[in-house]
């Protein structure tokens, strides 16, 4: 349970830079030495980074786990005598 709570609060974190980026992208159009856009695009690759590498490691170890139909194992036919 705890990693799916890693994995929203990372999901979050990574909303927020990508808002926070497009606030300083639109109130930073006359300023050309301002670097905040670039360090929220920095903040959100690395964010989305850590979010797939915890997601990865989430499934590896078993932690996570997928319910979609494909995965899901098939059942044995059944014996036609």
């Amino acid at each position: 349970m705890g990693i799916k709570i890693l994995i929203m609060v990372e999901f979050i974190a990574l909303v927020i830079a990508l808002s926070s980026g497009l606030v300083f992208l639109l109130k930073d159009i006359g300023v050309p030495d301002s670097k905040r856009t670039l360090y929220a695009l920095g903040t959100r690759v690395s964010l989305a980074a850590l979010l797939m590498l915890t997601i990865a490691y989430g499934l590896q170890t078993g932690k996570l786990r997928s319910n979609a139909p494909w995965d899901q194992p098939r059942p044995a036919p059944a014996a036609n005598h």
